[in-house]
């Protein structure tokens, strides 16, 4: 653990889910094949035509321009990663001469099959360890721009709150509805400080990307943990607090 900042009193901790308590690369690879035979076997039951032409292969880059159709049609969507998704489906199975009806349908069950797999993998024994211990001494909390399932995972029980990205229900200053942006923007670091009732800078942030986590964190007055284990997570633009080497040096903490 190196340490580049002093720290100052922590009274919580917030943590990145992906690639930060886990590695989420290999589950998201393993992902994507599976989705790419799903719709497969959908279009050849839905639309035999079109695999009778040179076969489509559903990977990402099949569905990016209804991705970005989608951007361009709906205001703020991009925060919102399940939503997103949907309509990337609607959109793309629409332009295949499927019915409004049946895009939806088949939209959606699309959607459920990929939530389904999102969260069916096991975290790790040091990041259970390590919650297990932190969360006897501060309150813990999820912040994440993802749609993994915590208690799928078995993790939810550490953490007082659960914060994901996108459009949230329920009464939030007021509104039916609220979208919570995604990281770095400042909306889940300043719903966390509100809810816990301590100032920004008494919020420890731990996460994997230099500029989703420690930008973001940095920028709405949190102190820092980076830890880029698993490689994924964007380089550095501000210096953190901390850079960890493993999840379990935040056990230093620890009275």
């Amino acid at each position: 653990m190196q340490i580049y900042r002093r720290l100052t009193k922590i009274k919580a901790i917030s943590f990145d889910l992906d690639d930060t308590l886990y590695n989420n690369r290999p589950v998201m690879l393993a992902i994507e094949k599976k989705m790419v035979n799903y719709f497969a076997e959908k279009f050849a039951t839905l639309l035999p035509k079109l695999l009778s032409e040179p076969k489509p292969i559903f990977n990402r880059r099949f569905w990016a321009p209804y991705r970005q159709q989608a951007i361009k049609a709906h205001q703020d969507i991009s925060h919102d990663v399940v939503r997103l998704r949907f309509e990337s489906y609607r959109l793309g199975l629409l332009a295949h001469s499927l019915s409004a009806e049946m895009a939806t349908k088949e939209a959606q069950a699309g959607l459920d099959y990929f939530i389904s797999l999102r969260s069916d993998f096991s975290v790790p024994k040091a990041s259970h360890d390590l919650l297990a211990s932190l969360s006897k001494v501060f309150p813990l909390v999820a912040i994440s721009n993802g749609n993994v399932n915590t208690k799928a995972l078995g993790i939810d029980h550490y953490f007082q709150h659960i914060y994901h990205a996108g459009f949230q229900a329920g009464n939030y200053h007021g509104e039916s509805e609220h979208l919570l942006r995604q990281k770095p923007e400042a909306d889940m670091f300043t719903l966390v400080c509100e809810q816990l009732a301590i100032p920004a800078e008494q919020l420890l942030h731990v996460g994997d990307c230099g500029f989703a986590d420690i930008h973001g964190a940095l920028n709405a007055g949190c102190q820092t943990a980076w830890l880029p284990q698993y490689g994924v997570g964007k380089q550095l633009q501000q210096i953190p607090h901390l850079e960890l080497v493993q999840v379990s040096d935040l056990s230093h903490l620890l009275p």
